[in-house]
């Protein structure tokens, strides 16, 4: 499974690069405002940290100003992917640059049907929202199942179930468990998947061994 980090902190996404668990990167209108920087400075100096797909979110709602949107983003980096919400003009964009050979990753998916409409339209990636489903008291991880399977019916689709809105490490297991191809997840999650008590535990106990020796190692 790829690790996409979901944040547009610059030097969280590099601590965690430089431990191996960046493949990719989300970012969207709300954590770009977060930042506090201009989107095209934050999305160039992101790509230049990681080779992998870096969402870049429009924000127009038409589709002659996504596609403009969408052309500009895509010159900033060749790994820049398009993100465009999952509605008709949005599909009808992620057509239009999908043939251009431009990476698309269609967000805000909520049901299968959704998600089988972003996979016609040629996107690269279908970014379904299991922890906002599981707000309103509905199945998130149900949504995941139901794309993977309908996906594999269908080899000639390619389109990649990119896993987003992940609150937790069980959100994570539960879809790697389903087979999704890629999960986006904040830098606290990321670092909740490192956390066991017992790896705590017993490192406590081997220095504490190691200590009583009087040794060091250099």
């Amino acid at each position: 499974m790829k690790f996409f980090v979901d944040t547009a902190e610059v030097s969280e996404i590099r601590a965690l690069a430089e431990a191996g668990l960046v493949d990719g990167v989300t970012t969207n209108p709300s954590l770009i405002a977060k930042s506090g920087r201009k989107m095209a400075e934050v999305i160039a100096e992101i790509c230049g940290i990681t080779p992998g797909p870096v969402s870049a979110e429009v924000t127009a709602t038409d589709v002659e100003g996504m596609l403009a949107e969408g052309r500009y983003l895509r010159e900033i980096a060749p790994n820049v992917a398009v993100k465009v919400p999952l509605t008709e003009a949005g599909l009808r964009t992620c057509r239009a640059l999908s043939a251009e050979g431009t990476l698309v990753n269609v967000t805000l998916c909520f049901s299968p049907a959704q998600a089988l409409l972003a996979a016609k339209a040629g996107a690269t990636f279908i970014s379904p929202f299991v922890g906002r489903l599981d707000d309103i008291a509905t199945d998130g991880m149900q949504l995941i199942a139901d794309i993977v399977k309908i996906y594999r019916n269908y080899p000639h689709l390619k389109t990649e179930v990119l896993v987003a809105s992940i609150r937790h490490p069980i959100h994570l297991i539960e879809a790697a468990k389903l087979g999704a191809e890629v999960a986006t997840l904040p830098p606290a999650v990321i670092r909740q998947l490192l956390k066991h008590p017992l790896t705590d535990k017993g490192l406590d106990a081997f220095l504490a061994d190691w200590r009583k020796t009087g040794q060091s190692i250099l």
